[in-house]
């Protein structure tokens, strides 16, 4: 159920920004594989398309990002508790979208890839 939250949560942000998918690309875990997430997947119109296993080209980004989130959030600093984990997290994404340098984008944060009149007033 949690995947099905997210890809919900993260469609609403991303079209409050001016943005529209066409496809989800995911891991082959079962709950990628459910029935019940290819309900939402249907019922926003996406193509729903996995990462083949083993293939650093498909997975190697997504493998990168849980790697940096490991070490930048979740492992970075010494929590009292999971919660205190979880109230940061909110933190570190927009840090890590808005202003984090990416080696890949030329040391801009991943929000520079989207034209100004989409985020002018967004940010906070």
């Amino acid at each position: 159920m949690s995947a099905c939250r997210a890809l919900l949560r993260a469609v609403r942000y991303y079209r409050g920004l001016g943005i529209h998918f066409r496809r989800v690309l995911t891991g082959n875990g079962a709950c990628y594989r459910s029935r019940r997430f290819r309900r939402p997947v249907k019922r926003l119109g996406l193509r729903h398309k996995w990462t083949r296993p083993y293939t650093p080209r498909t997975n190697g980004k997504a493998e990168r990002r849980v790697q940096t989130a490991l070490q930048e959030w979740a492992y970075a600093s010494a929590y009292d508790s999971c919660e205190q984990r979880r109230q940061v997290l909110p933190h570190w994404l927009h840090h890590y979208n808005w202003h984090r340098p990416h080696a890949s984008l030329g040391y801009k944060p991943p929000i520079s890839r989207l034209p100004l009149n989409n985020v002018l007033g967004l940010h906070s």
